[in-house]
């Protein structure tokens, strides 16, 4: 399952696998508040999409990756103490995706800073090793920058899920 950080490093520039935009099944989005309820937020409306799309088999793993996901974009990409600024109030924004086999989730913020796992052997740290469980529970993950008027850049982790009946 996980990776040591320099092989995980690997993957961190890379786009999504090739995946053909017409061929998406179901597809939503929500911006989030520059907070920490956002992640609550985060995990509602994941929970209540894969239950829409009949995603249950990987529902842990994906809640537990977006919660991830968006505790990294608040602590590390938003301005000022705790991202708490108005300007970039609704500057992070989580996206799911979901094809025949494959999901994917992906959080936007608004960060050029390129994310690195840390090097830690701590394993009692209280932070640290979020991208360590986006790794390890998600079947694939990296980044990419924005283009076009978005700035800063989009942080994805992709499952594999059962074909629908």
């Amino acid at each position: 399952m996980g990776t040591n950080g320099s092989t995980m490093l690997k993957p961190l520039r890379q786009g999504l696998p090739p995946l053909d935009p017409a061929a998406v099944s179901n597809a939503a989005s929500c911006a989030l508040p520059a907070r920490y309820e956002a992640v609550r937020e985060a995990r509602r409306f994941t929970r209540d999409m894969l239950g829409q799309w009949g995603v249950d088999e990987r529902f842990d793993d994906v809640c537990l990756v977006v919660s991830e996901l968006v505790t990294n974009a608040l602590r590390h990409a938003m301005p000022g103490e705790y991202g708490c600024t108005e300007e970039h109030v609704a500057s992070v924004r989580l996206h799911l995706m979901r094809w025949d086999e494959r999901l994917v989730c992906a959080v936007r913020d608004p960060s050029h800073e390129t994310p690195v796992p840390r090097d830690s052997d701590d394993f009692s740290a209280e932070s640290g090793r979020g991208l360590f469980l986006v790794d390890s529970f998600a079947d694939g993950w990296g980044w990419h920058p924005l283009a076009g008027p978005l700035t800063g850049k989009a942080v994805w982790a992709m499952f594999h899920v059962e074909r629908p009946a």
